[in-house]
């Protein structure tokens, strides 16, 4: 499932999260719910699990396939009032004390920390809302680009220089690519969410369409606090748990956080040298060519076949460059060993040309919107350009349930999209492609009223 993207385009700055001046969590009253027999669990204690390091990292702050079993769902049984769902969140809270300790939590932590946990509503809204519409690529471009946003992006390269430099050195991964990052996750740090990391993740895991994966998310966190790099009330994030200036999970953090400061924390709240490295790192284990660009904006040649932009369609940039693919700027086109056409817009957008690191950019968020927005505002705050093609802005998004008809339509002449979800997906794009081919269209995959209406009320296609 995909975890909605937090973009912040306020300005308002929320208050840094303060560094603990110790690394040990602080202490906090016994919670009443912890039972006599739990806190002799406790005492025994339990052998340490150690979290996994994952051979390919996943998406800081996108949530992945569950990584967990739900052991606890008997505490989950859904509850219509507040006082229901309080008594529930309480019950199923002393049940995964006990998963908990037998991961290898402290028993201070779980007593102090996951026994402070608080059921959060808004977090439970937030996780079953879905917008009614897709924003189109040039709406999202518009406000992730901004020229505000660059600006702000170029104070802060000035600011923190040395710092992203020395994590540049490192890694492989430009200053640029990593302030990039730091400004769509939380607009250069003025705002990476107020919610409590545990109390969010331990609702989710409690009452959310993701159980296992926020279980496992939480056991995450509660292990970071029992290493003393941030303590529990300074572990601040999105409402579904993405933390701190680029919006790391909990399981992201424990597996490519750095402490860069040399302090002994790995602190992503309070530390831009251990943000920058964090970030860069992360880039660079997900795959980042330090040799290759991330692509370029590129203009198509005449006949050019529209099936083939996809981002499972890769050749060299030199194969493309012999099919008659040109710069803007008519300069040659960037060296790719791996490299795929993509049409955000369908025929009547803008083309681009990406490699292998604009993939590594969607590790961070599979969203080709997203890595599109942190590739061009790296390069605009590299001095470079914006998208010079023209977008379609006269074409209109579909709402999901226009998307849902679309694909439903689509199934019912023979054109397979799989279930309909209202999602715009590869299998909807293949379908919505072999339609257009059956009546003679440019086979973009791209989504418009008019073919709906062909599809489903006969009106003529374009």
């Amino acid at each position: 499932m995909h975890c909605p993207h937090p973009e912040f385009t306020t300005t308002t700055t929320a208050p840094l999260p303060p560094r603990s001046p110790s690394p040990s969590v602080r202490p906090a009253p016994l919670a009443v719910w912890f039972t006599a027999g739990l806190v002799g669990l406790a005492l025994a204690g339990c052998a340490a699990v150690p979290a996994p390091t994952p051979s390919k990292p996943a998406s800081p702050s996108t949530p992945s396939a569950p990584a967990a079993t739900d052991t606890t769902g008997a505490a989950t049984t859904a509850a219509t009032g507040a006082d229901d769902h309080a008594a529930g969140f309480a019950a199923w809270r002393t049940a995964f004390a006990t998963q908990a300790l037998t991961a290898g939590i402290a028993p201070h932590t779980v007593r102090d920390v996951l026994g402070q946990a608080q059921w959060q509503p808004r977090v439970v809204e937030l996780d079953r809302a879905q917008p009614e519409f897709s924003r189109t690529p040039w709406a999202y471009l518009d406000s992730a680009v901004s020229a505000q946003r660059v600006a702000q992006g170029q104070v802060k390269l000035g600011e923190h220089r040395p710092t992203l430099e020395a994590a540049a050195a490192r890694y492989g991964v430009p200053a640029t690519v990593v302030t990039a990052i730091w400004g769509m996750e939380s607009n250069y740090g003025s705002n990476f969410g107020s919610f409590r990391t545990v109390d969010a993740l331990a609702t989710l895991a409690y009452e959310g369409r993701r159980r296992a994966w926020a279980q496992a998310e939480l056991l995450a966190a509660l292990r970071i606090i029992d290493l003393g790099d941030i303590a529990p009330e300074a572990m601040l994030g999105s409402w579904a748990g993405a933390m701190g200036h680029t919006q790391f999970l909990p399981s992201v953090f424990l597996a490519h956080a750095v402490d860069a400061d040399g302090d002994g924390r790995r602190d992503i709240w309070g530390s831009i040298p251990d943000v920058a490295a964090s970030t860069a790192r992360f880039l660079a284990d997900a795959g980042w060519q330090s040799q290759e660009p991330w692509g370029a904006e590129v203009r198509l040649p005449l006949g050019f076949d529209h099936v083939r932009a996809e981002l499972t369609v890769r050749q060299s940039a030199a194969q493309w460059a012999a099919e008659g693919l040109q710069t803007m700027d008519g300069r040659p086109l960037p060296t790719l060993a791996s490299a795929a056409v993509l049409e955000p817009a369908g025929a009547r957008g803008p083309a681009f040309l990406v490699g292998q690191n604009f993939r590594t950019i969607l590790r961070y968020n599979n969203s080709t919107s997203y890595a599109l927005a942190v590739a061009l505002l790296a390069q605009r705050l590299d001095g470079g350009p914006g998208v010079v093609a023209d977008w379609p802005r006269n074409l209109q998004p579909l709402s999901r349930e226009q998307t849902r008809q679309l694909q439903s339509a689509l199934n019912a002449r023979g054109f397979a999209t799989g279930t309909p979800d209202g999602v715009l997906g590869p299998a909807t794009r293949a379908g919505l492609r072999q339609y257009q081919q059956s009546q003679g269209l440019v086979a973009d995959g791209y989504p418009t009223l008019e073919l709906l209406q062909g599809l489903v009320g006969g009106a003529p296609a374009k």
